[in-house]
């Protein structure tokens, strides 16, 4: 792209696919999804998710960015009020063009109307969670490893917090694959948490939905971890069926996600600029 006369400065895909996706988007950005993972991508990732906000420059670049293209979709595995709150979307000017999809889509927030959608409960998540503490104390979890409740819909183990958080990880992903298949759910791996909640809502396939709703023309689609993946996949598919995308990937940590990505940034803040960067493009 050569030198630019803009504050901030697009990075160059590193695939053909990936300059598509991004021309895409610029020659036409009204028919442009921007579709944005929250913990690690538009937030720091911390020891106590609870403490986790977006990146100041977060708002900011996207009420810069939204106005301009179809949409702006936050997609996250938390409830969408929780990241609505700690993303300090409500009441933003400029965001009107903006939808949370929380629990990986099984729950809706939208900017214009502030209200919350969302169906009826997967019963297994709360039998699940009943036997969640009894079964981490016989299997001996270490000192650290803790429960994240997901409002119902889902729930968490986190072991950042173990002496050894890659052994307690190890150590429970198998017997916790176990204990959601029991109950009719899956085991979502991330990192350092397991998540078990109801299959069939994943991220790509809140993506290639909202994709279809809005009847976008290019997508964009930044994330930072494994949970990122099935968006990864329905951006694959979408290239196929004739919607170019481009995939960016906040940080290194998680080799699988880099290997596959378009542009790789080095976490939250340089994802803000590269918003901030579109945002002055279109």
């Amino acid at each position: 792209m050569g030198s630019s006369p803009y504050a901030h400065t697009l990075p160059t895909p590193s695939t053909p696919a990936g300059r598509d996706g991004l021309a895409a988007i610029l020659d036409r950005p009204s028919g442009a999804v921007v579709a944005l993972d929250f913990d690690g991508t538009l937030a720091e990732i911390v020891p106590d998710p609870e403490q986790a906000r977006a990146h100041p420059g977060a708002v900011p670049a996207l009420a810069a960015l939204a106005p301009k293209i179809a949409s702006v979709a936050v997609i996250t595995g938390r409830p969408a009020a929780v990241a609505v709150r700690y993303g300090g979307f409500a009441g933003a000017g400029g965001l009107d063009h903006l939808v949370v999809l929380g629990h990986y889509g099984a729950e809706r927030w939208d900017a214009v109307s502030g209200d919350v959608s969302a169906p009826a409960l997967h019963p297994g998540v709360a039998a699940a969670r009943a036997e969640l503490a009894g079964f981490l104390d016989g299997r001996g979890a270490a000192r650290g490893t803790w429960i994240e409740e997901k409002g119902g819909r889902a729930v968490a183990v986190h072991t950042r917090r173990a002496e050894d958080p890659q052994g307690a990880f190890d150590a429970l992903r198998e017997p916790l694959a176990a204990l959601a298949s029991r109950h009719g759910l899956i085991l979502e791996p991330g990192r350092m948490v397991l998540e078990l909640r109801p299959p069939g809502v994943d991220k790509g396939v809140a993506l290639a939905e909202y994709v279809r709703e809005v009847g976008a023309t290019a997508v964009l689609y930044a994330g930072d971890d494994l949970g990122d993946l099935p968006a990864y996949g329905a951006v694959d598919k979408l290239r196929s069926d004739g919607v170019p995308g481009l995939l960016v990937c906040s940080g290194t940590e998680v080799p699988e996600l880099a290997g596959r990505a378009d542009v790789v940034v080095a976490g939250p803040g340089a994802v803000v600029g590269l918003l901030a960067a579109l945002a002055e493009r279109v």
